[in-house]
């Protein structure tokens, strides 16, 4: 059993120094899904690598209990994390876009909305994600960890314990489905 392993059974287990030694080893594979996930929407996002995993860290050390065994399953959770933090960021940023609760003042400039496309796009998956999850919630935990996440497909299926092939047919099914759900 690889020291990591060791340290999130520990950390499952309630020792908080265990986990925070975990997510300390898995920092920089961290940053790297981070990374991956935010350079698709670079120009529409304040939020920056560094801050989606620090997010990620408190809201899991926030939950608890891990709920991982290993290395994968402990990203496949982290994932889920991300995904968490990047939609309450997109909801944060369009509730100030509508003006929060600053009085409202009609401008006739012609002025398009400033929305952006990415921020659009990650509401919607999340959402569609949302109405998926009642149908089939592997596909979910799929699109989490390739979409918000970034990972391989490799890591992914080593995360929900299924074959390559698997979860290549869970991401077309997904794609499909979210295709329609998107329209």
């Amino acid at each position: 059993m690889s020291e990591l392993t060791s340290l999130i059974q520990r950390a499952r287990l309630g020792d908080a120094e265990a986990g925070n030694a975990a997510f300390g080893l898995l920092y920089e594979d961290l940053r790297k899904l981070a990374r991956a996930r935010l350079a698709r929407n670079r120009r529409s996002t304040l939020l920056d690598t560094t801050a989606l995993v620090n997010e990620a860290y408190l809201r899991l050390a926030r939950a608890g209990g891990l709920r991982a065994e290993d290395r994968n399953a402990y990203l496949a959770y982290a994932s889920r994390a991300m995904r968490s933090v990047i939609v309450d960021f997109v909801r944060s940023r369009s509730a100030e876009r509508r003006g929060g609760g600053v009085d409202r003042v009609t401008l006739n400039t012609g002025v398009s909305d400033s929305t952006s496309s990415g921020e659009d796009e990650i509401m919607r998956v999340h959402e569609a994600l949302e109405e998926l999850a009642s149908v089939d919630e592997r596909i979910v935990r799929v699109v989490e960890m390739k979409y918000f996440a970034g990972l391989t497909e490799q890591e992914v299926a080593a995360a929900l314990g299924v074959t390559d092939r698997t979860v290549r047919r869970d991401w077309e099914k997904a794609r499909m489905l979210l295709a329609v759900a998107l329209k």
